[in-house]
């Protein structure tokens, strides 16, 4: 399996409604992976600003390579430049 994970950092001058539309936005995007599983929640800690959080897990990095690739990834990802910051953690799960 492989990991995706992506905290938005929201702009403080981003809208509420710009956050909701964002939000509606990164959950469509779901309908368009080859995700295993894919979960989009605003951050219920709100000390350090507005965070949007985006957890994938895809079957492999091949499956996350063509979702990367994609023109609806590559649409959303243009969108969420204009109104957030973002950090990004990948890794492969391990077998337990």
């Amino acid at each position: 399996m492989f990991r995706h994970i992506v905290l938005f950092r929201v702009h403080d001058d981003a809208s509420d409604a710009e956050l909701e539309q964002a939000v509606s936005a990164l959950r469509g995007l779901g309908d368009e992976a080859e995700a295993v599983s894919w979960n989009v929640e605003v951050s219920l800690d709100s000390r350090k600003g507005r965070v949007i959080v985006e957890d994938t897990t895809f079957a492999d990095a091949a499956a996350f390579d063509r979702f990367r690739a994609h023109p609806a990834h590559i649409a959303i990802a243009d969108q969420m430049a204009r109104i957030s910051d973002w950090w990004v953690g990948e890794y492969h799960t391990r077998d337990n």
